[in-house]
């Protein structure tokens, strides 16, 4: 069991995007609160929700996608990281300022994300990410996480439409998301 206090944020994957999948937050912070999370908040329309509870991931994944199966019809992954995890995945960008600026300069919308993943991918999955061609862009996994900068525009990114070859479901949020959410942890805690 994980500590009482244990701040989670979980990031739903495939909710509200492209008119799919259409959870109102309110109704998902209720439905989340009613299988006895605490402190239950959520961040924008893309499915971020922090909240407090004394369980493990591995139950409070399986609770959570059975409660938004059962109240929404929706089957989807939820992919889960402690308030801890989310605070080094900010700190540990593995790509410098300048690379960041540079891209930043000829992407159209946001250049730098982060793919999350409920487990690391297997050796084989990392293998094909590695084989595929992704353009210009760049990648870095660590663990569950991948990093990812695009020089151009992540809805064209040959290394987006290549992510699913890690084998492993992955949700992504762009960098100001990250932040924000880890800014939020960092209020839930103190």
């Amino acid at each position: 069991m994980a500590n009482s206090k244990t701040v989670y944020i979980a990031l739903l994957r495939g909710i509200n995007v492209g008119g799919k999948n259409k959870i109102k937050m309110a109704e998902l912070r209720s439905a989340l609160e009613n299988i006895g999370l605490f402190r239950v908040k959520t961040y924008i329309q893309s499915g971020n929700v922090l909240f407090v509870s004394e369980d493990d991931e591995d139950t409070l994944r399986k609770r959570m996608e059975e409660e938004i199966a059962s109240s929404f019809g929706i089957t989807l992954t939820v992919v889960l990281r402690t308030a801890e995890e989310l605070q080094r995945i900010v700190e540990n960008c593995p790509f410098s300022d300048e690379l960041i600026e540079e891209a930043a300069a000829s992407a159209v919308g946001e250049s730098l994300y982060v793919a999350l993943l409920p487990e690391a991918p297997p050796p084989s999955g990392v293998d094909k990410l590695a084989a595929a061609e992704n353009g210009n862009d760049l990648y870095e996994i660590a663990g569950r996480d991948v990093y990812l900068l695009f020089r151009q525009s992540v809805r064209d990114a040959k290394l987006s439409a290549n992510l699913a070859k890690l084998g492993v479901p992955a949700t992504v949020r762009n960098w100001n998301t990250m932040s924000k959410l880890a800014a939020m942890t960092r209020e839930m805690e103190a």
